[in-house]
């Protein structure tokens, strides 16, 4: 019995592995079980062992994505040192880059109309993330609400993402790093830095 279980467990996560590779290469739209199950080299019956639905595989392979967004977040933050609107500046440059390095996963996990966000964890990867941005933006900003203030930054960055990411950004501002983008949105929110 243990042995079923160990490779039960192996193939569940080389199906999610298969996914996240998948996504990677080519997009959302790839994410298909008959693909993954192919590329797995399993039956295209095979994920419903494991996930019952189409959208719970889907999460578990969202799931990678906001693991790795938090991971890189910790890091960027490990020092600790810094002001908070430092701090709020790098989880923002980690928050960016990983969306411009990794867009078919970054546009996987905010597909909410996709993912069934309150199965497997999906809300106990994504929700610590934004209360950590929601903690420094409220010692940055004790005058507002830090919750609303974080929320408008996260639009900011995410349109940000999308907007570089196709392009527009590029052929409208002149610019070749999003950096003066990032500063912008950062002082819209936040005050400019020293204030």
């Amino acid at each position: 019995m243990r042995v079923a279980r160990e490779s039960d467990t192996g193939l569940r996560d080389r199906l999610v592995d298969v996914g996240v590779e998948l996504v990677a290469r080519e997009g959302v739209q790839a994410l298909t079980l008959r693909e993954i199950a192919r590329r797995a080299g399993v039956s295209h019956g095979a994920p419903r062992r494991y996930f019952p639905t189409h959208l719970e595989l889907l999460s578990a392979i969202a799931r990678r994505g906001f693991d790795e967004l938090a991971a890189r977040a910790a890091a960027a933050e490990a020092g600790g040192e810094g002001t908070a609107r430092a701090r709020v500046g790098a989880l923002a440059r980690v928050y960016l880059e990983f969306a411009l390095e990794k867009r078919g996963m970054y546009e996987l996990m905010f597909r909410h109309d996709l993912l069934e966000s309150g199965h497997l964890g999906l809300r106990d990867s994504s929700l610590p993330l934004f209360g950590r941005l929601v903690q420094l933006v409220g010692r940055v900003r004790p005058d507002a609400d830090a919750r609303l203030v974080a929320g408008a930054l996260w639009a900011g960055l995410h349109g940000i993402a999308q907007l570089w990411g196709w392009g527009s950004l590029q052929l409208a501002t002149g610019v070749d790093d999003f950096a003066p983008l990032l500063r912008s949105a950062l002082d819209a929110h936040l005050g400019p830095e020293g204030e």
